[in-house]
């Protein structure tokens, strides 16, 4: 369960970037001048609070207590045109596929899509210019510069996509965390109710010649998801990164062909982008059926979509599966 609670796609932080140096408004002075011209230099700028792409994070998890993020101010610029120091800008590590968002509109800003991609969450102050800059002829001596400007403080949220090449998409309950722990690696929690899984799963699905892909098992969607509710809306995001969907439907629904239809519209109100993404229909607990119902269901399955019989718990039907699912991920790639 520690395990569990330590994946966060969601964080909301408040980020105070650091105030700008003042300018100085000094002279120049020596044995020899005590009436020296003008000779401020400028402030330092505040510290910006900028988040950076790591490919070895999958979770905000550190933001999960750290909810104040605060900069360094810059200092004071002085005499003999020198500039005061820049406050020192604070980098926030986070996983790709990270999306920025305003805070208090939930406006889009950016998205960490590369490992070391930087992206500024709020900018430093500028600082303020030394007198230097104001002298003209007319005033040969200023004897004021610019204070430095403050720095900003913004809410920002930031939401995590898992980047997988096969996204599971079905109901509670279809079966998904048990096709992911026969054929990876991973150990999703499975039991006999809805939304067991609360988190989403990542599992490497080894294939022939040495060759994987990585598969999520994401949350059980119901309908009206995208509107809210159940737990599945808050995991739509993760498929938006997913190459291919796999539609999971186990052979006891009602009706197949509906509860695809259904699961493909509450994607279509998520983002009707992702119908664009190349999919298959998969029947899972095939084990209950016999061939001559599976050949009535067949005539029933909705058209235009590649479709498979499988059985987890039976161990039918997957070197199939994965030898469907290598057939797309290759034309995704090509």
């Amino acid at each position: 369960m520690a395990q569990r609670s330590q994946f966060v796609d969601y964080v909301k932080i408040n980020c105070k970037s650091g105030n700008g140096g003042s300018g100085s408004s000094h002279f120049y002075r020596d044995r020899q001048t005590t009436k020296g011209g003008p000779d401020g230099g400028d402030g330092g700028r505040g510290g910006h609070i900028i988040v950076r792409g790591d490919k070895n994070l999958w979770t905000l998890l550190e933001f999960r207590f750290k909810k104040h993020i605060k900069a360094d101010h810059g200092t004071s610029g002085s005499g003999k045109d020198a500039c005061g120091a820049k406050g020192e800008d604070v980098y926030l590590d986070v996983p790709i596929g990270t999306i920025v968002k305003d805070g208090e509109t939930g406006e889009f800003m950016f998205e960490i899509s590369e490992h070391g991609q930087e992206g500024i969450l709020v900018e430093g102050g500028m600082g303020g210019l030394g007198n230097i800059h104001f002298k003209s002829s007319t005033n040969q001596a200023p004897r004021y510069a610019q204070p430095g400007k403050l720095g900003d403080e913004e809410w920002r949220i930031l939401e995590l996509k898992l980047l997988a090449d096969v996204g599971l998409v079905g109901f509670p309950n279809a079966g998904k965390s048990t096709l992911l722990s026969v054929i990876s690696a991973a150990k999703p929690k499975i039991a006999d109710y809805a939304f067991t899984t609360l988190t989403p799963n990542l599992g490497i699905v080894k294939y022939r010649d040495h060759r994987s892909f990585v598969m999520a098992d994401i949350p059980g969607i119901i309908e009206g998801a995208a509107e809210g509710k159940g737990i599945g809306h808050r995991f739509l995001r993760h498929i938006e990164r997913n190459s291919s969907l796999l539609f999971l439907v186990p052979a006891d629904a009602d009706d197949v062909k509906k509860e695809y239809e259904i699961l493909l519209n509450e994607l279509k109100k998520f983002n009707p982008e992702l119908l664009d993404k190349k999919r298959i229909l998969a029947i899972s607990k095939i084990d209950m059926l016999d061939e001559q119902m599976i050949s009535e269901m067949k005539e029933e399955l909705p058209k235009g979509i590649r479709t498979i019989f499988f059985s987890s718990v039976a161990q039918q039907g997957l070197t199939e599966l994965k030898d469907m699912l290598w057939e797309q991920l290759t034309e995704e790639m090509e």
